[in-house]
Formats: C-alpha cells, structure tokens, sequence
C-alpha cells in the first residue's frame, strides 16, 4: 500500500509522540524513536506512514505516525519487544502521546 494525499477526508487516526529530550540528549532520542517507527513499518499491519522531525531549538522530537485503526495502538503495546524498544526513550527523555481522528482535511485549492 502506498501512502497518497487526497482532497477528501478519510478515517485516518494519527498518533503524535512529543518527546522533550532531556539536555544533549535530542539526537538520541530522535535515533531512539526511528528504530521505533522503523520497527512498526516493517513489522505491524495498519501502519500508514510517519514523519519525524526535531525542533530548532535541540529541545524536542515529533512523531507525527498515521495508521488505519485506533486498536493498532492497542496491538502495539501487546509487543513486548516494541515496548522495549519503546520504554529506552525514558533514559533520554519525558514524552507522552496522544491519538487524533481526523476532522478536516485543509489544502490550497487545486489549479485548473
């Protein structure tokens, strides 16, 4: 399945991960993250696609990760080797994640 952007809005629920790295510890809790998302991708049904970004001001890391289901959060956590994964961010940071249903698609319009 290939991810594509579309000018209606579908079921989409997102997970968003704002990770606040502890002081010099914004890289490794990027690369932390990455082996995360990369583990989902490779390995979990209903993941969509993730974007992960780390602020200008070396303090935070953003997950912003699509999937088709808010149950695959649940089915996520019944990992233990994803919760491993997941649970080494706590050394390098505090975060906390939360689950969006989309509301509202918003795009320029298209040209004619």
């Amino acid at each position: 399945m290939a991810a594509t952007f579309t000018h209606s809005t579908r079921p989409t629920t997102f997970i968003v991960d704002v990770i606040h790295a502890h002081p010099g510890k914004q890289d490794e809790a990027f690369r932390i993250i990455q082996d995360v998302v990369h583990y989902v991708a490779e390995r979990k049904p209903g993941f969509l696609w993730s974007s992960l970004a780390k602020s200008t001001d070396d303090l935070t890391v953003v997950n912003v990760e699509a999937i088709s289901d808010p149950g695959n959060v649940e089915l996520l956590f019944s990992d233990p080797a994803f919760v491993e994964k997941f649970e080494q961010l706590n050394a390098v940071s505090s975060s906390g994640f939360h689950t969006y249903t989309v509301g509202d698609l918003v795009l320029p319009p298209v040209a004619a």
